[in-house]
């Protein structure tokens, strides 16, 4: 029996990535003044980033019930049956609109609540790939990421809050008063929302609290695996090359013995940080734990 792994854009897989890893992605809608963007397909993130900067109006959305079930019929005129995993259903409907699309097609769908977005859920689509490739059931591959759901933590800072008040996530006084007194929020999520668990003033401090925190993480929480048994993805929203390298090596610097990638931070997420977000995230390796 063969089963299809399927995602969607927030796992930051795209294009010839998804081919080489044999997966189907969704792409996830962004509205700019009120006209629809897919992520990857007809707007890039420097376009995205410049309509934002241009305090154009832009806000997420989870994908068409049309959309999802347009790739699950192409994928399954070559599989038997697909898992499909999508952003944390947390943070999104799209989890819960899946789940009941799926119920029409007699077992052949299996939608996993993972819990999980950007770099953590990239490390899902890998380990369902894995799982896949050994020949493992839909249900089995859901069953295995269910289980392993909150095995996983997210740290993230923002340079301002004046994207997260014009999606509604801040008040406007919260948002200036944080703007004159240049404090950055450090905010965490272990599967269902990010909630800020600090503030420092400054960029550099809020950065460094973010590996901080990672390190605790590591600590507390995963001092029974070794390090080959682990996987740090960091991710960003950076707008210069050079921050992105920099980021990447701080946090790989600070975690020299385990493996550690770079991701761009998914439109979804980006609608609501901003620009220059900087983030990392631990989970288990999925090829190797």
């Amino acid at each position: 029996m063969k089963t299809a792994v399927v995602t969607d854009s927030n796992s930051g897989i795209f294009g010839e990535e998804a081919r080489q890893l044999g997966i189907h992605v969704v792409p996830m809608p962004v509205i700019i003044d009120d006209h629809t963007y897919f992520e990857n397909e007809d707007i890039s993130h420097a376009q995205f980033f410049e309509a934002q900067m241009a305090d154009r109006k832009v806000s997420s959305s989870q994908p068409s019930p049309g959309a999802v079930m347009d790739v699950w019929e192409l994928v399954l005129d070559g599989a038997d049956e697909l898992i499909y995993i999508p952003m944390s259903s947390g943070l999104s409907g799209s989890y819960q609109s899946a789940a009941m699309l799926a119920e029409d097609y007699d077992g052949k769908v299996e939608v996993a609540n993972n819990h999980r977005i950007s770099v953590t859920l990239r490390e899902s689509v890998q380990l369902a790939c894995r799982l896949a490739g050994e020949g493992k059931s839909a249900k089995k591959i859901r069953e295995k990421l269910e289980e392993n759901a909150f095995k996983s933590c997210i740290y993230l800072t923002v340079e301002s809050l004046e994207y997260f008040k014009r999606s509604g996530r801040v008040t406007p006084a919260t948002a200036m008063l944080a703007g004159l007194l240049n404090i950055k929020p450090v905010l965490e999520c272990r599967g269902e929302k990010f909630d800020t668990v600090s503030k420092l003033r400054g960029v550099e401090k809020s950065r460094a609290a973010v590996i901080d925190a990672l390190k605790a993480e590591r600590e507390k929480n995963y001092a029974q695996y070794s390090d080959e048994q682990l996987l740090i993805g960091c991710a960003g929203s950076f707008l210069d090359e050079a921050e992105t390298l920099a980021w990447r090596d701080r946090v790989q610097a600070a975690f020299p013995n385990v493996e550690t990638y770079y991701d761009p931070l998914s439109l979804s997420v980006a609608c609501h940080t901003g620009p220059n977000a900087a983030g990392c995230g631990i989970g288990l390796n999925p090829d190797r734990a």
